[in-house]
């Protein structure tokens, strides 16, 4: 079977070949490939910056699923208190024991600023989701101050297959901008989002790291 054939091994993902075939779309991204991405930007295109964290799509749904004390048991580990942007990959899935869902949006921290931003690529339809885990989260990282919470305007998706790839991409935007300017608030997300073209992209880059290249 197609799944039992790996494509790459990549720090803590495993990329089966019906991972990849997702990128040839039409179709949702599942945690896999996402997960893949940030890993690729920790590890690779932001491996000089210290203070940018990505927390994968598995880690954000055990933080969905635990009591605000438990938090730090998944944060902790990844050195949360060093970090100033904190990028999460959120679903709509409230099931504590299988992974998807049925739509990806993408929630930053940003300790600078003390504030949530909140970017859905189809009119807010996580906005609950993304409102919900907020909150959660506020607790543990609040140090007396109320944390703002901002739904950030960005470019829509066309279809009802592409929010995946919108998260990737304005990830990838929000955290270069990041890395520049130390703020994330300023940043224009109304940018034209060649989805087609992305999805070879991270294709592209999966094979050159299966080669070696």
């Amino acid at each position: 079977m197609a799944k039992a054939y790996v494509v790459l091994s990549f720090h803590e993902t495993l990329l089966h070949q019906s991972d990849v075939d997702l990128l040839n779309g039409p179709y949702w991204l599942n945690d896999t490939i996402i997960s893949f991405y940030f890993e690729y930007l920790e590890k690779v295109l932001f491996s000089n910056v210290n203070d940018i964290l990505f927390v994968s799509p598995e880690v954000t749904q055990c933080i969905k699923m635990v009591t605000t004390e438990e938090i730090k048991i998944f944060l902790e580990p990844l050195n949360i208190d060093s970090k100033k942007f904190v990028f999460f990959a959120l679903n709509d899935n409230s099931s504590p024991d299988t992974a998807g869902g049925m739509h990806w949006s993408l929630l930053v921290y940003s300790k600078i600023e003390n504030c949530f931003f909140h970017l859905d690529s189809s009119s807010g339809i996580n906005h609950d989701v993304a409102w919900d885990f907020a909150s959660h989260l506020m607790t543990y990282f609040c140090r007396g101050d109320l944390i703002n919470f901002v739904d950030k305007e960005c470019v829509q998706q066309s279809n009802g297959y592409d929010c995946g790839v919108h998260v990737i991409c304005n990830t990838e935007r929000l955290a270069e901008y990041a890395r520049s300017h130390r703020q994330i608030s300023p940043c224009d997300m109304m940018f034209s989002i060649n989805t087609t073209a992305k999805r070879k992209d991270i294709i592209s880059i999966i094979q050159n790291l299966a080669s070696g290249r």
